[in-house]
């Protein structure tokens, strides 16, 4: 008796190959979804077209099977029930196979008509050869596995990861914190592995939960009492949104403020006259925040010579809203690490050094920092980010334009990106919108990528997601975060970004330029982890009553 073959093409679209696998019984290879399927080019034995699965359906028959003649026994049929299963396979490249040369590229011509049923699940070696044909040793990048199992690594080209933006989107829990901390380690470990005590990686992380500290314990971390953010480095619409109530409308608060800065950055400009001359309310020159103040307060007690004597200026008494609001944050401790006196003295040179920890202030040099946002008032939480980030980017065109070639590439990592890029046109989030969109438009070419990560990507900036290359997609659990991811990624994959809503912890679907196939995978666990584990709350919950330290942290509070 022969037996029928175990896999047989039913049917061929440009986007979709039905598979009927039969006698799954006999088979001992395991496969599920996110498997892939190799289909030979009968004209060409050394073409295979590769597919991955993306869903699967079971289908049962009944059928008659004939039995061998048996003397005794009066009926030789005996009606049995089959089983087998329909795989809905995606068709994503073609596998080459010269003598020992091995070559794999994204898309295929065509399926030969009528195609071959010599189909077969892709092995072990054969998956080991497409992740590696197409990268070389240097330039390989690991921090996953294959969530299929048999400890495939799987490898991305690094240029071509981090040369390009990054997304990460994963609801909370699904472990997007410790791939984005896993993706840095494996940056930073660079070093051991090549014989350097630092590499020549700079990477900067937005920290807004104070997460990220237990995972690089050697970075250099800048928390509000370490930061040091010069207030007279902000642009004009910064400078507007943070000493300005625009909703006021007030004409006279915006020409005052801007008379005020302009004439304090002549005053302390130590050029030539026809340099000072040039200065605007936009140049990056020192201004002092008390003089503008003192000019505010000035205009708004005014009095000026009249016909009958002394009368009221122009602005007498029209400026008691500004001068109050600007005095309030002069002498808020809040805002210490933006206005304060250490903000007058620092220079421009140290402000750089300070942000991608080149030794600033006896610190020592690292391949990591983390600047701690937990700690920043919300109402300038946009303006911090943006004055960094733009600094950076500035930094790198500038570097650029006078080295010509991009020396020290840098890693800007934007943790819960929702919060200071998100689609909203409010007013608070135009600053840091401004800069980060900036970059993400033109940062590539200044050797400046992002990394971005959300556990609401349906939040965040569209601009934002337009410009990333490779995106490492967890768990969503939330309908219009599911949509709008799958709108992201590329029509192709189909049914495979329906498993977003399945993937356990840790799983990812991983695809993008750096990759040579879309794979399903197991990111790698980082040593050490970030401090974003879940809460033990039954655990807390059945231990001894905890006695709190209230003065402790009122003191840490009001400071």
């Amino acid at each position: 008796m022969s037996l029928k073959p175990e896999f047989k093409i039913l049917s061929v679209t440009p986007t979709l190959i039905e598979v009927e696998f039969i006698r799954p019984e006999k088979f001992d290879q395991e496969f599920n979804i996110g498997s892939y399927i190799k289909i030979p080019d009968e004209k060409d034995k050394a073409n295979f077209i590769i597919g991955i699965i993306e869903s699967y359906s079971i289908k049962t028959e009944v059928e008659k099977l004939v039995l061998e003649p048996d003397e005794e026994a009066e009926n030789t049929e005996k009606p049995v029930k089959t089983k087998s299963f329909v795989l809905n396979v995606q068709p994503i490249g073609t596998l080459t196979k010269n003598e020992n040369k091995v070559s794999f590229q994204r898309g295929f011509r065509n399926i030969p008509i009528p195609p071959v049923d010599e189909v077969e699940l892709v092995s072990k070696q054969d998956l080991k050869q497409i992740y590696d044909c197409n990268i070389d040793d240097n330039n390989k990048f690991v921090f996953s596995k294959l969530a299929q199992g048999d400890n495939i690594e799987v490898p991305v080209n690094g240029n071509r990861f981090f040369n390009k933006h990054i997304a990460i989107v994963g609801a909370t829990g699904s472990g997007k914190s410790h791939t984005t901390a896993k993706i840095i380690q494996e940056a930073v470990a660079l070093p051991k592995k090549r014989g350097f005590k630092l590499n020549n990686s700079h990477i900067i992380i937005f920290d807004i939960h104070a997460e990220y500290i237990q995972a690089f314990p050697d970075a250099n971390l800048i928390g509000i009492k370490e930061l040091i953010l010069p207030y007279w480095l902000l642009t004009s619409e910064e400078l507007i949104e943070l000493f300005i109530d625009t909703e006021a409308n007030d004409h006279n608060q915006r020409n005052i403020f801007k008379e005020a800065v302009i004439k304090s950055r002549k005053k302390h400009f130590k050029g030539t006259e026809i340099d000072r001359d040039k200065i605007h309310f936009d140049s990056s020159l020192y201004f002092d925040i008390h003089e503008v103040l003192k000019h505010a307060i000035d205009k708004n007690f005014e009095m000026k010579q009249g016909t009958r004597g002394l009368i009221k200026g122009d602005l007498h008494g029209k400026l008691g809203n500004f001068t109050s609001r600007l005095d309030n944050k002069l002498n808020d401790k809040r805002f210490e690490f933006l206005l304060g006196e250490k903000c007058k003295k620092i220079t421009f040179e140290e402000t750089l050094k300070q942000f991608i920890s080149y030794g600033f202030r006896e610190k020592e040099v690292a391949n990591v920092t983390i600047f701690d946002l937990s700690g920043i008032p919300f109402e300038v939480l946009s303006i911090t980010v943006s004055l960094i980030s733009r600094i950076l980017f500035e930094f790198a065109y500038f570097y650029k334009k006078i080295k010509t070639n991009i020396d020290i590439p840098i890693l800007l990592v934007y943790e819960e990106a929702h919060k200071y890029v998100p689609q909203s046109d409010l007013a608070k989030y135009r600053a840091s919108k401004h800069s980060i969109e900036r970059i993400a438009k033109e940062g590539r070419k200044y050797g400046v990528s992002l990394l971005i990560a959300s556990q609401r990507p349906s939040e965040v900036s569209k601009t934002i997601f337009a410009q990333c290359n490779n995106f490492i997609a967890m768990r969503l659990t939330n309908p219009d975060d599911q949509s709008y991811v799958k709108k992201l990624l590329p029509d192709t994959l189909g049914g495979l970004t329906d498993n977003l809503s399945v993937l356990r912890t840790g799983e990812a679907i991983l695809i993008g330029d750096a990759i040579e196939i879309p794979s399903i995978v197991q990111i790698d666990r980082c040593k050490p982890e970030p401090s974003s584990s879940d809460i033990p709350y039954m655990e807390k919950w059945s231990e001894q009553w905890f006695n709190v330290n209230f003065d402790e942290i009122i003191n840490n509070w009001e400071k």
